[in-house]
């Protein structure tokens, strides 16, 4: 059972380090670009480093190669290691804006890494640094106890701030993402426990699971950096599936009064997709805001009565009482449309008839964007279906 456990978490290893190289390069332009993620993404970087010099095939290279080479491996290994905790000690202390805890963590990380150095050189003659079932640990127990140290104090501070703000902020991505990256954080300090115990006291009974906690570890730290992405991902579809819905309404109301339009309209639905006039953040936030002023302007072309009694037809079609204010809407804009395109006047001021439904009040009267969209998508959907008929009667 033991050798199974081994055996899979070293099989897993390739796939981890692939997986947390594939997630850093995916993030790497928006991180970098941010003072507050640089450092959690320089610290996932440098454990990806370290892990990827204790792969079993570079590890096994470097044993064949000689002592030598496989004492620089080593050291280099633990060294990116310490690094990363380092890095992840200055992400605490970014986080709690702490000048004098980020310039501690850049010390202690300083003085840690001359400590590890002082000791391998220190330390008699040896190859690779290791701690084997029996015997002592190489080079010395002290090099050993300053490296697990540096890894269980960073990792505790960093399970101990993912766990705090993942309670405390709203964005649901966020809080995904610090509870990945904490859960794989946890595991590592796991790991290092049990290397705390063996170190001390000779106890083995963990060392099977390690291989599979660290590189566990290494999928969860993945996951947590590309959240970011992925809830980026999901909003951009979002939006363009709601400006793709919002397009014909907006369309024939930017006809009618198109000095409301930022940009000119694209020649068709298709192209505007593909090649929207705005940035694509910024899509359906225009498509909201251009429609919602094209109602207001076409209100004055409404007539007296004509939404109560576009409420009143509706309600006797099935339309579902939520939709009914919307259909009634999509009714009353395009006869309203019609009367505009024809040039017939409007009525301006308190003589206007169209009151705005409460969905795409503007958002100082208490309205909601998402709930706008929301809104005015029930409106573009019902606007089609009634063009519909009209387009078959004049054919």
């Amino acid at each position: 059972m033991a050798a199974d456990l081994t055996a899979f978490g070293d099989w897993l290893a390739v796939p981890s380090v692939i997986c947390l190289w594939a997630a850093l390069v995916l993030r790497a332009p928006g991180a970098l670009r941010s003072p507050q993620q640089r450092g959690l993404w320089l610290a996932v970087a440098a454990a990806a480093a370290a892990m990827t010099l204790n792969l079993p095939d570079v590890v096994a290279y470097a044993m064949d190669r000689g002592a030598a080479y496989a004492h620089t491996i080593g050291l280099a290994r633990n060294l990116v290691g310490v690094f990363s905790a380092g890095a992840v000690l200055y992400f605490v202390a970014a986080a709690t804006r702490g000048r004098r805890l980020r310039l501690a963590a850049c010390a202690a990380t300083v003085l840690w890494l001359a400590a590890l150095v002082g000791l391998d050189a220190s330390a008699p003659g040896h190859g690779t640094h290791t701690m084997p079932p029996t015997g002592e640990p190489v080079p010395s127990l002290a090099y050993w106890l300053a490296l697990i140290g540096a890894h269980i104090v960073a990792n505790t501070l960093c399970v101990a701030l993912c766990w705090r703000y993942s309670r405390r902020t709203r964005s649901r991505g966020l809080a995904v993402g610090l509870r990945l990256f904490g859960l794989g954080t946890a595991l590592a300090g796991l790991f290092w426990l049990a290397y705390l115990a063996k170190a001390l006291f000779g106890s083995t009974w963990a060392m099977p699971a390690l291989p599979l906690l660290m590189n566990v570890h290494a999928l969860l730290r993945a996951a947590a950096i590309v959240v970011p992405t992925l809830f980026t991902l999901r909003r951009t579809l979002d939006d363009s599936a709601t400006a793709w819905r919002l397009w014909p309404l907006w369309r024939d109301l930017v006809e009618a009064v198109p000095h409301v339009a930022l940009n000119k309209p694209r020649s068709g639905r298709v192209v505007e997709f593909l090649w929207p006039p705005v940035p694509r953040n910024l899509l359906v936030y225009r498509k909201v805001i251009e429609t919602r002023d094209a109602i207001l302007i076409l209100g004055e072309y409404v007539r007296p009565g004509a939404l109560e009694h576009a409420r009143g037809h509706v309600a006797g079609h099935g339309i579902p009482e939520q939709r009914r204010t919307a259909a009634a809407l999509a009714r009353v804009l395009r006869d309203a449309r019609r009367a505009k395109l024809d040039g017939l006047p409007g009525h301006s001021g308190e003589t206007a008839a169209l009151e705005l439904p409460a969905a795409i009040q503007s958002p100082g009267e208490g309205g909601d964007l998402a709930d706008e969209a929301r809104f005015l998508v029930d409106v573009a959907e019902a606007y089609t279906a009634q063009a519909a008929p009209e387009e078959a009667k004049t054919k």
